[in-house]
């Protein structure tokens, strides 16, 4: 492979991106807290999306916020692990594949970012808010973006593009 294709070359363009996800979330977070941690809210779309600040001492949706410190520890570990894994899985995937690989580098870049926090912080910093009436989402952030659009990238992957990758496998293989 020539010099100049090294570093965009198969596998490493994919953690580039990660590494662009992981930059926007600490970037993002930090503007986040200036902006907001001790100011009101900006309302972007007034009823709908606003920029707040929050922080999340559990998982998904503060799922196990209140459970004394461990918490922090163990999501850091499993996110650690899930990163470990998924950083294999993308160095292993063939060359030509593109929406696998996307979507892994954007679940790596997020679960980087949120692990960056809850190492660092002990909990991790969402500033997003989507809420209708009284209806609110969780707040989140763009490592929580990042993580939900690869996830649904890999959904779509398995559901409408898995059968045909394995058929062009199997004819490379009978080649």
């Amino acid at each position: 492979m020539p010099k100049s294709n090294l570093l965009l070359g198969h596998p490493w363009r994919w953690y580039w991106l990660a590494l662009v996800v992981v930059a926007l979330d600490v970037a993002t977070k930090v503007w986040a807290v200036d902006e907001f941690m001790r100011g009101p809210a900006m309302q972007i779309i007034p009823g709908f999306l606003q920029f707040t600040y929050a922080e999340n001492y559990g998982a998904a949706f503060s799922f196990l916020a209140d459970a004394g410190g461990w918490q922090r520890w163990f999501f850091g570990v499993i996110a650690l692990g899930f990163s470990i894994v998924v950083t294999i899985w993308l160095w292993r995937l063939p060359s030509l594949k593109r929406w696998e690989p996307c979507a892994l580098a954007l679940i790596l870049g997020g679960a980087l970012g949120n692990l960056w926090d809850r190492i660092l912080l002990g909990y991790v910093r969402d500033f997003i808010s989507v809420y209708y009436g009284s209806w609110h989402f969780p707040v989140f952030n763009v490592a929580d973006m990042g993580i939900s659009i690869g996830a649904a990238m890999l959904v779509i992957e398995l559901l409408f593009f898995a059968e045909k990758d394995g058929d062009k496998t199997k004819n490379n293989a009978e080649v």
